[in-house]
């Protein structure tokens, strides 16, 4: 109970950007990254560059999320996208995106890099794709692209435990039922439904209603009280065991 109120305590917004980011923290106007934190996120995606394995021209590396924004809390981690026109793959758009993810992921999963406590995570970014986020900082040239403005939202701290409950309960009741089910294609198939319809929940919110809606805070709350997670770990499972061999006696 303690922990779910914290998560939704850091919901609410912040009078000023986050000091240990920012120089000029309480004057958005003004503000810049602090240098030290520049290099060190240059050096981290140069690292992540590096590590996709081709010689690519890059648009821009960016910061976004909460981090650029006065919604940052305890729970916040740096969204460091590296801007890349797919277009430039041509025929092979589809397969880099695949494989750009799939060493996003990897490159993630092996590394645990934090800057000031805050988990560092890496992604490379359509230059086309559209963002809703409402602070963008381009840490490459050094320059607000979304500056971010202090707005006053209502949070209905009810609305959010109700709506995050229902969910919990429908992958809590998913995962239970799934390990009944004998024919693990039809389970990963039924567990991919829940995770396109809290995708789609998710994205109709932002739309809607921007970073603040309460579609896109319900999704933090579930990915911040581990709820997100489980639902891919059980996924992973499904998969192990379909990729078993179960021992036979002879």
């Amino acid at each position: 109970m303690e922990r779910e109120s914290k998560i939704i305590s850091s919901f609410y917004v912040k009078d000023t950007l986050n000091s240990e980011i920012w120089d000029n923290y309480n004057d958005v106007e003004n503000s810049k990254m602090k240098e030290f934190i520049r290099d060190g996120l240059l050096d981290i995606a140069n690292e992540f560059i590096s590590f996709l394995g081709f010689d690519i021209f890059i648009q821009d590396i960016t910061m976004t999320g909460s981090l650029a924004n006065f919604n940052w809390s305890e729970f916040s981690d740096i969204d460091l996208h590296v801007i890349y026109d797919f277009k430039e793959s041509g025929e092979q758009e589809d397969l880099f995106k695949d494989l750009f993810n799939l060493k996003r992921t990897l490159f993630n999963s092996q590394h645990d890099i934090t800057v000031k406590g805050y988990e560092v995570e890496t992604y490379v970014q359509d230059m086309s794709e559209p963002h809703m986020s409402t602070g963008v900082y381009s840490v490459l040239y050094n320059e607000w692209l979304t500056r971010p403005k202090p707005e006053k939202v209502s949070i209905d701290k009810d609305k959010i435990e109700s709506k995050s409950k229902n969910w919990m309960d429908i992958i809590d009741t998913t995962i239970e039922d799934l390990n009944r089910e004998r024919d693990l294609d039809k389970s990963i198939e039924k567990l991919d439904l829940v995770k396109d319809k809290i995708k789609k929940f998710r994205s109709s919110g932002l739309e809607r209603g921007g970073e603040y809606s309460y579609e896109n805070l319900v999704f933090k709350f579930l990915r911040r009280n581990g709820y997100i997670e489980k639902l891919f770990s059980f996924k992973n499972e499904l998969i192990d065991k379909t990729l078993s061999i179960e021992e036979s006696k002879h």
